[in-house]
């Protein structure tokens, strides 16, 4: 069965934390689009050329040890606001969402772009108040020497391009769930978001 679980808000929000759940939960395969991005600009940074950096794109480069660092963000940022970069990704993104026994994506189009005929999307936010300080706490945690007030401003330029930019920009898709997690602990948003595929999964299951 092919169900896909679409998962779309800014950084530090929650939705990747909430998308690894549910996929554990539902026995779902989960991708972290995000990655997709950090290895091209990974790559980018490198030498190479953005668009080459995402035609040549392999599995295995999601697994770099590095992806998670404050400069390879802000190379995804960049990348993912060039139209060609993001035509390159989108056909991998599709066929994970709708291999059999279900997919969970998380990223900034998947429910108005990449996935827009998704079972189940989720549009997770949270203050950016509260964001700076998860991210800055999970930087801090990972090795890097980071300010809050750097954290929140890195936070607010890259939340302006995401935005802001001509292709796919980041915005909830009209028929998705709106999920603030400011004020909820990681039991809690993941609990709402499982209520809602349940809900979901329910529906469609046949009557009697």
């Amino acid at each position: 069965m092919a169900f896909t679980i679409a998962i779309d808000g800014p950084a530090a929000a929650g939705k990747g934390t909430i998308g690894r759940a549910l996929a554990a939960r539902f026995g779902f395969a989960h991708l972290d689009t995000g990655l997709l991005y950090r290895a091209t600009g990974r790559r980018m940074l490198g030498g190479m050329d953005a668009v080459a950096a995402a035609r040549a794109l392999r599995a295995e480069d999601l697994d770099a040890e590095d992806l998670r660092s404050p400069e390879v963000a802000l190379a995804a940022s960049r990348v993912a606001a060039i139209p060609e970069v993001r035509q390159a990704l989108l056909d991998f993104q599709r066929a994970f969402a709708r291999r059999a026994g279900g997919a969970v994506l998380d990223g900034r189009d998947i429910g108005t772009v990449i996935c827009p005929e998704a079972e189940v999307k989720l549009f997770v936010t949270a203050s950016d108040a509260e964001r700076a300080r998860r991210r800055h706490l999970e930087l801090l945690r990972a090795g890097h020497a980071v300010t809050l007030q750097e954290v929140a401003e890195d936070l607010r330029q890259r939340d302006a391009r995401d935005s802001a930019r001509a292709t796919a920009p980041l915005r909830p898709a009209p028929d998705a769930l709106l999920l603030d997690t400011s004020a909820m602990t990681i039991d809690e948003a993941v609990a709402a978001a499982a209520a809602e595929v349940s809900r979901v999964l329910a529906a469609r299951q046949p009557a009697g």
